[in-house]
């Protein structure tokens, strides 16, 4: 557990940017570590979900008995933050999902996979992101998701050409796009103010 004003922050470690995470977070002023198993996910005051491939990520979170604590620890209100796929899996409804995928939710919208475009069609640009200051970061954009709609609980921190690309609802957050590959902090430094805020005492009210 952390010790006050420091932050335990995990990255679940199933596939993905996991270590590009953990700097980031650490650069942030957290302490990160990797969570593979359920007992690594009750020792942390937050979690980071990372970029890579969602249906994958969804099919080894069953393998390793992660899915349903993520769940639940989601539901109790434990700081998330979805990056790429990692948004995808804090979706409520994927408008295309692949046969069998699954999602953590935590965030009232309907995501769309790979909308921007495939591998090959990846880009980098300048997104505005609220509650972000000195000015745009430079966002990744892998075979970046976007959000097709969100429930009136949710905040939209930022859009791309019209799309909305990073999202808030109480204590989850996710974008599209990959600020863990940028080397610029300020997203993460968001989040780690987000679990400072709700504290070890909110992070686990109602948790299993």
């Amino acid at each position: 557990m952390s010790t006050p004003g420091t932050p335990v922050i995990g990255v679940l470690a199933l596939q993905g940017d996991v270590r590009e995470h953990l700097i980031a977070l650490a650069a942030a002023d957290a302490v990160a570590r990797p969570v593979r198993r359920p007992e690594e996910l009750a020792e942390v005051d937050g979690l980071v979900i990372p970029g890579g491939e969602s249906t994958t990520i969804s099919k080894l979170a069953h393998l390793f008995g992660l899915m349903e604590p993520l769940r639940e620890w989601v539901r109790a209100g434990m700081p998330v933050y979805g990056t790429c796929a990692g948004l995808i899996m804090l979706a409520e409804k994927i408008l295309d999902p692949r046969s069998g995928q699954e999602t953590v939710g935590g965030i009232d919208m309907i995501v769309r996979r790979n909308a921007f475009g495939r591998q090959n069609e990846s880009f980098e640009a300048a997104v505005a992101v609220a509650g972000v200051g000195g000015g745009p970061v430079e966002g990744v954009f892998i075979r970046a998701p976007w959000v097709e709609s969100v429930g009136a609980e949710v905040e939209v921190l930022a859009e791309h050409e019209g799309h909305i690309v990073a999202v808030r609802q109480g204590n989850a957050l996710a974008t599209s796009f990959h600020p863990e590959l940028t080397g610029d902090h300020r997203v993460h430094a968001l989040f780690v103010d987000m679990v400072r805020t709700a504290g070890p005492e909110g992070t686990r009210a109602g948790a299993p």
